[in-house]
């Protein structure tokens, strides 16, 4: 079974395809910079299937891309035809596994795309105002350019359904849920479904206590139990928990007040400022980590102040999350700055031996492939790197959907 995974974005389309049960893409690739005039561009990656350790063969090429649909109707060229061609037609592909950043409650779990799934999708729009119309769009194309296939949503928010009521209600109005259903959903859930249970096989333990921690642009972490999301560090929407490359993370409201109020800010204003000009930005004038980490090794003191702060709040919810599973199996790092980033981790882990928690300096500093156990021989929990991969988590997630055991 041919499964095409797309991740839509706001500019990007990633997308990877798999021959199911092969857990080894066949290709991947990424569109960027989508509606940007002279800029956009494609990677495209093709593995060979008989060695798949060996390099991939690649393709780059810049191009006028308007929208999503001549970037996803680029992406069927190069799949189709030439060096990178790994089909024969688009009726080729049976399977479009699309990821949907917010499914509210109505979405609990994978689900077939219907007409009155996309309604539902469409409605919770408000709620993703930066995702879910990119992943919408991205729907609305896969069904022109693939009709024949089925098409199939895994939700971002699905994966933290399992919170307890207590976990994911807020201290407000009970009129403000039940009516408006304003709450905790909590989003990167594909990624922490993925790592956890890729953490639970290591540690040969399925009821394993799991602290997951994705950092990347966006930030968030997940207390994971026997693979069930307990709590998780972003809320109503991806602003709430972590210092993040431009979001706030945690904020005392009366700041929104004081910002709305006497400094006469507009809505619109607070929102960019706590989305685009927050986080590693607003604190080192840099967004990417690899930048403020070239800024501290000069010496400069805000980029220190940066990741003091960064780490800090990491740590403050792991203990929390400890908490919350009263006790720890291990710490699970992912994601671009989790997976690569070995000052962050040294940062994160230390100071922590009240939980077990000790990290081996020279295993932290290696650079491998695949799972990777950091911690020292005397840690009583594990301090795991495990590389995420959500268009992997999607696949396995479509193909269980349309072929239950």
């Amino acid at each position: 079974m041919n499964i095409f995974v797309v991740n839509s974005g706001s500019s990007s389309i990633k997308y990877q395809l798999f021959r199911w049960p092969s857990e080894q893409p066949v290709c991947s690739g990424l569109v960027e910079r989508i509606g940007q005039e002279g800029a956009a561009s494609i990677t495209h990656k093709v593995f060979e299937a008989q060695h798949p350790a060996a390099p991939a063969t690649e393709q780059r090429q810049q191009l006028p891309l308007p929208d999503h649909e001549a970037g996803l109707r680029e992406v069927v060229r190069l799949l189709t035809e030439g060096e990178g061609r790994v089909i024969q037609d688009p009726a080729d592909i049976e399977v479009v596994g699309h990821r949907v950043v917010h499914g509210g409650e109505a979405f609990a779990a994978t689900t077939l795309i219907t007409e009155k799934v996309k309604a539902e999708i469409r409605r919770l729009f408000a709620l993703a105002p930066l995702h879910n119309p990119a992943n919408y769009f991205g729907i609305e194309v896969a069904e022109r350019l693939f009709p024949q296939a089925r098409q199939v949503a895994v939700f971002d928010t699905a994966f933290h359904q399992t919170l307890p009521d207590y976990a994911f209600r807020y201290a407000l109005p009970e009129a403000l849920y039940t009516e408006q259903r304003i709450r905790k959903y909590g989003f990167h859930g594909t990624s922490h479904q993925y790592v956890a249970a890729q953490a639970a096989a290591f540690l040969q333990n399925p009821d394993a206590r799991l602290i997951t921690i994705h950092l990347g642009n966006g930030c968030s972490m997940a207390a994971v139990r026997g693979g069930r999301a307990l709590d998780t560090s972003m809320g109503f929407g991806p602003l709430a928990g972590l210092v993040m490359g431009t979001r706030s993370g945690d904020l005392d409201p009366s700041v929104l007040l004081h910002l709305l109020g006497p400094l006469g800010y507009s809505a619109e204003q607070v929102s960019t400022l706590l989305n685009k000009e927050s986080g590693m930005r607003g604190l080192t004038g840099h967004s990417d980590m690899r930048d403020i980490g070239q800024a501290l090794a000069a010496g400069d003191a805000r980029a220190a102040l940066g990741y003091a702060l960064y780490t800090y709040r990491i740590r403050q919810y792991i203990g929390a999350y400890a908490a919350v599973l009263n006790g720890l199996d291990a710490v699970v790092f992912t994601a671009g700055v989790g997976e690569n980033d070995a000052r962050v981790r040294a940062q994160v882990c230390q100071d922590l031996d009240f939980f077990g928690l000790q990290l081996d300096e020279a295993k932290n500093q290696l650079r491998q492939p695949g799972l990777r156990d950091v911690s020292a021989p005397a840690s009583q929990a594990r301090i795991l790197v495990i590389p995420t991969n959500e268009e992997l988590e999607i696949a396995r997630q479509c193909a269980a959907l349309l072929n239950p055991a």
